[in-house]
């Protein structure tokens, strides 16, 4: 077992090589596709100062910020003035706050690196972790909520995830049920906070929450919480809201999605699903969750956040967008990546004058963009070099001993069957390129 000054903090990873490529592979499928809906990347500093970030997550959510303390003469003071990013979306709105008349309108971007979060680590929880997003500034269309769902599902689709649904629901449609229940407004974001839990939480346990830390009434709570998590939830919804404007316009707004982006994602994969509430504060309208089989939360989230960019001191613009938690996406993937991590060609080194001839023949594959690897190692020993190869995973590998020199070949043994062919040493990146997917 080794020593705990070897392993990384709490909530954090090393990714050796088979892990790291897995991961990148993951993040070039999802790339591709938000390039392809015409997103464009931004990229942000790894800390915010303080005051950017608070305030905007939600009690929760701001306990959970990693604060950064002052440097220098102020370090004894114990207090912080920057902090880690937690998300990418309130760095987003410091962008467009700071550069709006540079970027254009409407403004899509992606964003993919790490976060950080002062949480309790657990299955599919980590203290920094990645994040990919995709978010739509200066759009108030809900062709712009649609685009945001269709290319996240997509990404999804790409990295092989399929059995997933979206949960969508509306932060003005639960407004406007906070209103039906006689829920004063300045309760409500913290109820919302609580209700946000019936995912994690049995709604009884929710229910006593409502009452115990937001000084609800037991008979509304228990009622509200009933009516979220109801079978006819959707029902119950719709006629409660009948009679409130701000619930009206939230169900206007899940039509409006579920009409646009059924037809992409698959009607049997969204639904508008009363008990999905987001405890974070930014949002302002359409909200959404996916969730998949085998993974304990969501593996995708995002909503319409209108106001957050001028809380900012920006300009008023819409947005909205949302976030791939591709830790869980990846734990929901095979372990078996087939023959994404093998090598192409492993070449051996029997005889230490040949060395030269040996790395012309590895530069000249790699050249021809084939992924070759020379053996480094002290020994000279074929069978040891050979077991390398197989380690390694090599598609071929090359054997030049003094008789291959001698007659101007060398050796190519394809590892999977054990044949070996003699190749003229002039035809050799012709004949692997040839039998070789390139690498690049």
């Amino acid at each position: 077992m080794a020593s705990q000054q070897f392993e990384p903090p709490s909530g954090t990873r090393d990714f050796l090589a088979g892990a790291l490529r897995t991961r990148e592979h993951v993040f070039a499928q999802i790339r591709e596709v938000f390039e392809r809906y015409g997103f464009e990347p931004l990229q942000t500093p790894a800390f915010e100062r303080l005051e950017t970030l608070t305030g905007k997550y939600g009690d929760e959510g701001d306990k959970l910020i990693f604060k950064i303390l002052r440097r220098g003469e102020h370090e004894a003071t114990g207090e912080a003035d920057l902090a880690l990013r937690y998300d990418m979306t309130v760095p987003l709105a410091r962008v467009v706050a700071g550069y709006g008349s540079q970027l254009p309108t409407p403004y899509k971007r992606y964003a993919m690196g790490p976060v950080w979060r002062a949480d309790r680590p657990g299955k599919g929880r980590f203290r920094e972790f990645a994040q990919c997003d995709v978010d739509v500034v200066g759009s108030a269309s809900p062709l712009a909520d649609a685009e945001v769902v269709c290319a996240l599902t997509d990404a999804l689709d790409a990295v092989g995830v399929r059995d997933y649904r979206v949960l969508v629901n509306s932060r003005q449609a639960l407004s406007g049920l906070l209103e039906v229940y006689g829920v004063p407004a300045d309760l409500g974001g913290g109820v919302l906070i609580t209700l946000d839990k019936l995912d994690k939480l049995s709604p009884e346990k929710v229910a006593a929450e409502l009452v115990d830390a937001r000084s609800l009434a037991p008979g509304i709570a228990e009622a509200l919480v009933g009516d979220l998590t109801a079978v006819d939830a959707v029902e119950r919804m719709q006629t409660a809201l009948k009679d409130s404007e701000a619930g009206r316009a939230g169900l206007e707004e899940i039509g409006h999605l579920l009409e646009l982006a059924s037809p992409k994602v698959g009607e049997d994969r969204i639904a508008f699903t009363p008990s999905l509430v987001r405890g974070l504060d930014y949002y302002t309208g359409i909200i959404f969750e996916v969730v998949a089989e085998g993974m304990p939360g969501s593996i995708a989230s995002g909503g319409r956040y209108d106001r957050l960019i001028a809380a900012l001191g920006g300009p008023d613009v819409s947005a909205c967008g949302g976030s791939l938690g591709v830790e869980r996406i990846i734990g929901l993937l095979s372990d078996d990546q087939g023959d994404a991590h093998r090598i192409d060609v492993a070449v051996t080194l029997i005889a230490e004058d040949t060395a030269s001839e040996v790395m012309g023949f590895a530069a000249q594959l790699r050249d021809s963009g084939l992924r070759t690897e020379v053996y480094l190692a002290a020994s000279r020993k074929l069978a040891k070099q050979l077991k390398w190869a197989a380690d390694r995973k090599a598609r071929f590998a090359l054997i030049y001993g003094a008789s291959d020199k001698d007659a101007g070949v060398i050796t190519v043994r394809d590892m999977d069957t054990g044949e070996q062919a003699q190749v003229p040493t002039g035809e050799l990146a012709a004949h692997l390129t040839g039998r070789c997917a390139p690498s690049r």
